[in-house]
């Protein structure tokens, strides 16, 4: 749903006493968002935890929780706020601790279609986090129990229960059954 506003800024969003919901901000206009549901935030965990786990085992980077705010463009703003997302060592060590949103897109983008996502707006996010510089954005399907990897718009794979997701371009060394995403 999306709220007609005079062209809000990313500080504007920044600033909004809470209300209870939760939004991102696409070119300018809030778009309020569904919490996640049960089983949604189920899978969410099944992909943060062994990430989590892997990047500050290995000092790779940081992993962050859903509503982490990445801003993509300015005038117009857009903040994206994925499922979970990882940003290197390297460009945490370039940028230090940031104050608000994160400049631009985190290096991986992990997107969990809930039941009131529509396939065009999921295909919107993946071309925002690729266009704004992700190297990998993760989409999990739920409901055909699928896993699709986009390491640009035209590099796809798409996985099922068998195979195995391989961020090692992005998360060197990182793997996760896609079996164990929908546990």
């Amino acid at each position: 749903m999306i709220m007609k506003t005079s062209a809000v800024t990313s500080d504007d969003l920044l600033r909004m006493p809470n209300d209870g919901h939760r939004y991102e901000l696409l070119g300018g206009e809030l778009r309020k968002m569904a919490p996640a549901g049960q089983k949604h935030g189920r899978m969410i965990i099944n992909i943060t935890t062994p990430l989590d786990q892997y990047v500050r085992a290995n000092q790779l980077g940081a992993v962050y929780a859903a509503e982490t705010g990445f801003q993509l463009t300015r005038n117009p703003d857009t903040v994206r706020a994925p499922d979970v997302a990882f940003v290197s060592s390297e460009r945490l060590a370039k940028l230090g601790e940031v104050e608000g949103y994160w400049p631009g897109a985190p290096d991986l983008a992990v997107e969990v279609i809930s039941p009131s996502d529509s396939y065009a707006d999921v295909e919107d996010k993946v071309f925002d986090w690729l266009t704004a510089g992700a190297r990998l954005v993760i989409v999990v399907n739920p409901r055909k129990r699928a896993v699709t990897l986009y390491k640009s718009l035209s590099e796809i794979s798409v996985l099922t229960d068998g195979d195995t997701i391989d961020a090692n371009d992005v998360v060197p060394g990182w793997k996760l059954p896609v079996r164990n995403v929908f546990e």
